[in-house]
Order: structure tokens, then sequence, then C-alpha cells
């Protein structure tokens, strides 16, 4: 191993308790064969740290909001057979360190990414939540540096939930609001929120209890700085020119989640003006595609890569 240092019931209504607690120590998978750890290419970063396994064309896998890179490793083990994948791990997140106060999170993240994958042979990128958002940026910045992008359960406007009438400005308050919350919550309080919250994010109880320890593993300064730049990030004015290929993957849950036909008229509306891009829905699952739907994913990535 090569380690390189650094929606309840409605989307509406579950906009605000996402922000303040998306997030997510480790899920039990089932026993898999060892990968081929190989060397990367030297990076210095503390913005991030990736670990590198397999060999054959380049794969980065982003975690969302406040989780760990383990959320992607089920299918990092599994593509490493014939992929050379790279599992990022954001600082500040899940026990990564945070050295940067209450600094810029995203577009800094995005600039080590790119640093990274320019090392690499225009790498495909699969991004989840937030890790999607850094994906499109990526993307949309340096396109000479990725191959293509999928961007799991994220929008290129996160607080478009709110609505089509929603700007960066009027999020702001609520991108406020939401990271004062982080940083203002005692542990207990703060658990409680994240149990209640990732019951919202994800099926699979096993992988709420993950969700609920990463999120208390990260450091909450990164949390607050993070969503509040997630709230406010809109990259939807870059999509009409962009032509780095793009899949959009999302979620729908009759039973407690985003209901089919409002995740498709706003995974519709937000991606429309991005060319050619392929729109994928998920059911049955919740945000944590990955963890509620994970044979489903393992098609769709595959057929991703081989496009």
């Amino acid at each position: 191993m090569t380690t390189i240092s650094a929606p309840a019931r409605t989307l509406r209504a579950f906009l605000l308790a996402a922000a303040v607690g998306f997030a997510a120590a480790s899920i039990v998978f089932p026993a898999q064969a060892e990968p081929a750890r190989v060397a990367a290419p030297a990076f210095v970063s503390d913005r991030l740290s990736v670990e590198v396994m397999g060999q054959g064309p380049d794969v980065i896998l982003i975690p969302g909001f406040a989780s760990s890179r383990e959320v992607w490793r089920p299918l990092a083990e599994r593509l490493s057979a014939t992929h050379r994948v790279h599992l990022v791990q954001l600082a500040g997140f899940a026990g990564e360190a945070w050295t940067h106060g209450d600094g810029a999170f995203v577009q800094p993240a995005v600039d080590d990414l790119a640093r990274y994958a320019v090392t690499l042979n225009r790498p495909a990128i699969i991004g989840h939540s937030m890790g999607g958002l850094a994906g499109l940026l990526l993307a949309q910045q340096h396109p000479e540096a990725v191959g293509r992008v999928m961007s799991v359960d994220s929008l290129p406007f996160f607080s478009a939930m709110f609505g089509p009438q929603a700007t960066p400005e009027t999020a702001r308050p609520f991108a406020d609001q939401a990271a004062a919350a982080l940083l203002s919550a005692d542990a207990a309080s703060f658990r409680r929120q994240q149990e209640q919250t990732a019951v919202g994010m994800m099926r699979n109880a096993a992988g709420r209890a993950a969700m609920v320890d990463w999120s208390m593993a990260s450091d909450r300064q990164a949390m607050a700085s993070a969503i509040r730049e997630v709230m406010t990030t809109d990259a939807r004015p870059g999509l009409a020119a962009m032509t780095t290929p793009v899949w959009a993957v999302y979620a729908s849950d009759a039973d407690g989640g985003a209901p089919a036909a409002l995740a498709d008229a706003l995974w519709s509306r937000e991606y429309a003006a991005l060319p050619g891009v392929t729109l994928t829905r998920v059911d049955d699952a919740r945000h944590f595609i990955m963890i509620d739907q994970p044979e489903r994913l393992d098609v769709l990535v595959d057929a991703f890569l081989a496009d």
C-alpha cells in the first residue's frame, strides 16, 4: 500500500439536515482477496492523501462530505483487478488531519486533485456527493487532466434542492447557519444529530453507524468550511462548455428518501446544460448509493469505464 501525504421525505425538507449532518470508522465488508499495491507518483499534499492499488487504467475515487475513503473500499478492491485505483482521503474528514483553520476547503482540494491527476494518464474520476462536485470542478478547470467523470448523488449546485430560484447569494444565510450549527454543538448533541441524519442518508444500518463514526472523527472547522462552500458553490455556469464525458448517477427511495419523480425532475433540470450527460437513477437507495445498492452501482461503474 502506498500512502501519499495530505435526500427525509422530500429533498427540500432533507436539505438542512443533510447540510449539517452529511458525514460519516469503518463498515464491515465481505472478505476479498488482497489486491496488489503499487508505487504511486511522488506527491505531497496537506489537502488530501491517496492510497493506490492495482494496475491498469487510472481511476480516482473521491469520498463525500466528512466521509472516509473506506466508503469506496469494496469498489476499489474489485476494480483493482483491472485498473490502477487511487483512493482519496480529504484532509479534515474521518480522522485525517486539518491544518487550515477556517480557511478555504473546496478549491484548494480541487487544485491538489489537479496536481495529482496530471501525473496520471487522464484518469476517470468517480466522486460521491461533495466528491462529485469536486470532480466536476476539476474537469471544468483542468479538462486536459481528466478522462471522464461520474458524479454519484451529486448536483452541480447543492442548494438547488431549495428550488430552481436558489442562487449562491440566497443560499448563503443557510450555509452560514449550517456551519454555525456544526461548530456550536457539543459532542453528545452532535452525535445525536448525526444518528438522526444517517437514517435519511442510507438504508443500511451498519453503514449508518460508520457514517456517524466518520463524522465524529472529522474536524468541525473543516466540516464548517466545507459545508459553507458546498452550499454556495455553483458549477452550473461551466456545464455548457464542458467536453469531458459525465455520468450523473442519483438515488431514489419511495420509503424515506427522494421520490423518483422528484429526483428525476431535479437531476434533469440541474444537469440540463451539460452536453451529452448520462443521467441514471438508482432506486431503493438513499444518498449513499454505494452502500445501499453496491451491485447496481458496480454495473454502472463498469459501463462508465468501458464507454
